[in-house]
């Protein structure tokens, strides 16, 4: 969960770049330039070249210096009429000079079609570019296409199982159909072992708790000894809620449940009346803003998403404070908000509340340190969202969003905005 916040987080605040198909098709259009800008150079430079070196085969040595009229190299036939002598100065001109002019025209017309020729190729180049890069790069989409969509879901049952050519896209999604293999009977192992182990675990509990019981009821144990079973049978109790608690973990971290209907408000409101007693104890006062809001789930789960937020909201608060439970809907998302007076809580510090035996600021005797943890559980199980907003005055407000049940259509809650 921490680390999850981290990443979305990151993602906010990271700065827009091209993505890998754009950046291919840049890279590859730059390269294109820059080569054909080099061939452009070099085919100018060898057209200048050669006409230089091919002059004396365009005009013969001995007609170099003769003198020529202004339109450049002599036609043949009959010699032209000759020009009066005051246009004389400006109309004559040598072979040579001739040449120098001709070869810059061409050579001009040569680059300015070459470089119009680059322009038109350049940009059928970044066109071929995003096609291929496109092409290339579908594998891949749809490798992290199914990843996202294992990685947001409640199963690792799913696999890439590619197909196609034993290129590298290929050797990627066996790699990921293989690491999945070993997630998967990973988290099915420590659930099993969770499950199993807090099974065990009830039955010497019962019978410690029995024991400790049944003599304190028929007035067989000493008074100086009373203090120390009543001691044991809350240690007893102690444990008997861990061992709860571990089960909901497990459960809630199950990738096999079947939904039925539910209603978040119910959860709050049975939730409410559970810690009433509590929350008089702790001189809390516990206020409820609940409209419908239908979910499907497990609906004993999802009982515990409320029941855990508001019971850290009453642990976690201080004589006199509040605790304030909402339900509603908004769009297509149902949620539950509990918002409670405290201690003062670091924003930086608020993601690792979410993570197994971590307890708040104020430690109490009741408080396990699997509540968030659990409640982090059943939601993600759900599909759904968590956030947690530290209070400026002191508290915390957490929310939990949840996709409502397909085919209702009940308005959005006063709280849903």
């Amino acid at each position: 969960m921490n680390r999850l916040l981290r990443r979305r987080a990151a993602r906010r605040t990271a700065p827009y770049r091209l993505p890998l198909r754009g950046r291919l098709t840049l890279m590859t259009t730059s390269v294109f330039v820059v080569l054909g800008s080099g061939l452009l150079v070099l085919n100018w430079l060898s057209s200048r070249q050669l006409m230089e070196e091919n002059r004396s085969l365009l005009i013969p040595a001995e007609d170099l210096t003769t003198p020529l009229p202004a339109t450049g190299i002599p036609e043949p036939g009959p010699s032209p009429a000759p020009l009066p002598p005051e246009s004389m100065q400006a109309a004559v001109t040598t072979p040579s000079e001739a040449f120098e002019d001709f070869q810059g025209r061409i050579l001009d017309d040569l680059l300015v079609r070459s470089l119009l020729l680059l322009a038109v190729f350049t940009a059928l180049a970044a066109l071929l570019a995003w096609w291929a890069g496109r092409r290339s790069l579908h594998r891949l989409t749809q490798v992290t296409s199914t990843a996202r969509r294992i990685g947001t879901g409640s199963t690792l049952d799913e696999r890439l199982d590619l197909s196609g050519p034993h290129d590298e896209v290929r050797e990627l999604g066996d790699t990921f159909d293989a690491m999945l293999d070993r997630l998967d009977r990973s988290f099915t192992a420590q659930r099993h072992f969770t499950a199993h182990a807090s099974h065990e675990l009830r039955t010497p509990l019962t019978l410690q708790r029995t024991a400790l019981e049944i003599p304190l009821a028929q007035g067989r144990v000493p008074d100086d000894l009373k203090p120390a079973l009543h001691r044991a049978l809350d240690a007893n109790a102690r444990s008997q809620r861990l061992i709860d608690a571990l089960l909901t973990l497990a459960r809630g971290e199950s990738e096999h449940l079947t939904p039925h209907p539910a209603d978040l408000a119910d959860g709050a409101r049975s939730a409410q009346e559970d810690l009433a007693e509590e929350a008089r104890t702790a001189e809390v006062r516990v206020t409820a803003r609940l409209s419908p809001a239908p979910v499907a789930g497990d609906p004993s789960l999802l009982r515990h998403i409320t029941l855990n937020l508001l019971a850290n909201a009453v642990r976690h608060n201080h004589p006199g404070g509040t605790a304030t439970t909402a339900t509603g809907t908004h769009g297509d998302r149902a949620f539950v908000e509990v918002t409670n007076t405290g201690p003062v809580l670091d924003p930086g510090d608020v993601p690792a509340l979410f993570e197994p035996f971590r307890r708040g600021p104020t430690q109490h005797g009741k408080s396990l340190g699997l509540g968030l943890a659990v409640v982090s559980a059943i939601t993600l199980t759900h599909h759904g969202e968590l956030t947690a907003t530290p209070r400026p005055g002191g508290g915390l407000t957490v929310r939990v969003e949840l996709p409502r049940r397909p085919g209702d259509a009940a308005a959005d809650g006063p709280d849903g905005s």
